[in-house]
């Protein structure tokens, strides 16, 4: 079930108007019901596969306790090692059994030997990545006594399969959402405004930018040989906005299904394409993934506890593991290893920097200085988003070998941009979109929320602009041939 479905559009408010009117006994139980519904609505199948890992995590937190009673750390490491290695294995099966089949099979070609066949046609649960590592999450919070461990198994089940954020994150901790479950929630007319405002923006995210970006980007990568040069660098530019777009909707979207109800989940993203260096970056995008990898991967190395050189080699470990978690892709692989490489890179030419500062007298804290800094690093960072992008890896290097050897900048001047799925005004509408974007990002990042200052304003001014922005999301927004509406990207992951 897509937000942007129908389906949703009428699942959503019978589940909103239930969950106020019945009791605070059964609200916990009826949103696990909706919950299970939302998922079984992609297959039926799946459920088994997120009940095993509620199942797992949930006894080894009762298991934690038990052992954290007795004052027994070997068994408690015990216990957050099976857990870890059920939960993973799981993973490891549907979403990485092929891919080191794919590489065995690559590496016995060389040798001249017989080729494995793999008896399992796979298909990736949808989420499994995002509840996994949320009900992971548990297990460490109990081990390290962070949180207390829950008895209740529905109300556990609820945490690790909320709908809204289930199948695409926030990924949630259990010390944030775990604990509003035991909240008696009320209908609230601010909370629910706010709630539906922040849909609101997701959806223009989502349909507005994201999807009406993707018929260009998909055009021109889907034949980069004929596509090659300037309008691999239009492209290219442009996803950076549409995987943006694209997952911050979901996410604000989430963020604000969860808001009307009473919860509030996570902020996942941050003003990123503002940001003066790629570790900012990576501080302000996918915050949920990235503060995962820093407290259950990149503290317990060491984190910057034991020296430079395991410093930059944790950092190193942790994006190599950021872009496996993406797929089980050498395209996501090299992804995520040159962004650790980037930050390793930054950290390195620091006190390069800091001399060539001194020596040229230049202020850091001048607009133009900021504004150089955020400009490099959107250049990184879009650098990486190719390999994110490209099918194959072999394909990211074609791609950037065509931007640094077709020179076309004519195709700027000619109208050939108009020809790359989108008319002249789509093209333009798609523009204006974005640029509505990076505004409200520019405006957020000086401490202003458009949503703030419109409800703070008269009646007629509120209702104008809430009308004149669902009517820019229903005129605007791509929707599809006989509304057939577009997936999330991150709904592969």
């Amino acid at each position: 079930m897509l937000f942007n479905s129908f389906h949703f559009l009428l699942f959503f408010p019978i589940v909103v108007l239930l969950y106020f009117l019945i009791p605070k006994s059964l609200k916990n139980l009826w949103l696990l019901a909706a919950s299970c519904y939302f998922y079984i609505s992609w297959n039926a199948k799946y459920m088994l596969l997120l009940f095993f890992s509620t199942a797992v995590t949930y006894a080894s937190g009762l298991l934690l306790a038990y052992f954290s009673a007795k004052n027994s750390r070997k068994w408690k490491k015990i216990i957050v090692g099976i857990s870890f290695f059920l939960n993973l294995s799981l993973l490891f099966w549907f979403k990485y059994f092929d891919f080191i089949i794919v590489n065995i099979n690559r590496i016995l070609s060389g040798l001249h030997m017989r080729l494995l066949n793999p008896a399992f046609d796979i298909l990736l649960p949808v989420g499994i990545s995002f509840y996994i590592f949320q009900a992971l999450s548990y297990t460490m919070d109990v081990y390290r006594e962070e949180t207390k461990v829950e008895r209740n198994f529905m109300k556990y089940a609820l945490f690790v399969s909320f709908f809204p954020q289930l199948v695409a994150g926030p990924i949630e901790r259990s010390k944030n959402l775990l604990c509003q479950l035991g909240e008696n929630h009320s209908f609230e007319f601010e909370r629910v405004r706010e709630g539906l405002l922040l849909m609101l923006w997701g959806y223009f995210l989502k349909l507005a930018v994201a999807d009406r970006i993707a018929v260009v980007v998909d055009t021109v990568y889907g034949d980069y040989a004929a596509y090659g040069g300037g309008y691999l660098v239009v492209a290219s530019v442009l996803f950076a906005f549409q995987i943006y777009g694209d997952f911050a909707g979901y996410s604000t979207i989430a963020a604000g299904a969860a808001q009307v109800m009473g919860f509030h989940l996570m902020e996942n993203f941050d003003c990123p394409y503002f940001s003066q260096s790629v570790s900012e970056f990576w501080r302000r995008w996918h915050i949920s993934l990235s503060t995962w990898f820093r407290d259950y991967l990149y503290i317990p190395l060491g984190g910057n506890r034991k020296g430079t050189l395991r410093k930059q080699f944790n950092i190193l470990v942790v994006f190599l593991m950021s872009g496996l978690w993406h797929g089980a892709q050498w395209s996501f692989v090299v992804w995520g290893g040159l962004n650790g490489v980037f930050q390793i890179a930054g950290d390195c030419l620091k006190p390069v920097r800091d001399k060539l500062n001194r020596i040229f007298c230049l202020d850091r804290d001048t607009l133009g200085h900021k504004a150089a800094k955020v400009f490099v690093t959107f250049l990184l960072v879009d650098f990486t988003w190719v390999f994110f992008r490209a099918d194959q890896l072999k394909d990211a290097f074609l791609i950037i070998k065509s931007i640094l050897s077709v020179h076309n900048p004519w195709i700027f001047f000619d109208n050939s941009l108009y020809d790359l799925g989108l008319s002249r005004r789509e093209f333009q509408v798609m523009l204006f979109s974005t640029g509505i974007l990076l505004v409200s990002d520019f405006l957020k990042y000086r401490g202003i929320r458009i949503r703030k200052v419109i409800v703070q304003q008269e009646l007629w001014c509120r209702w104008l602009c809430y009308i004149s922005a669902v009517m820019f999301v229903l005129l605007f927004g791509v929707w599809g041939s006989a509304y057939n509406e577009s997936s999330f990207i991150y709904f592969q992951f």
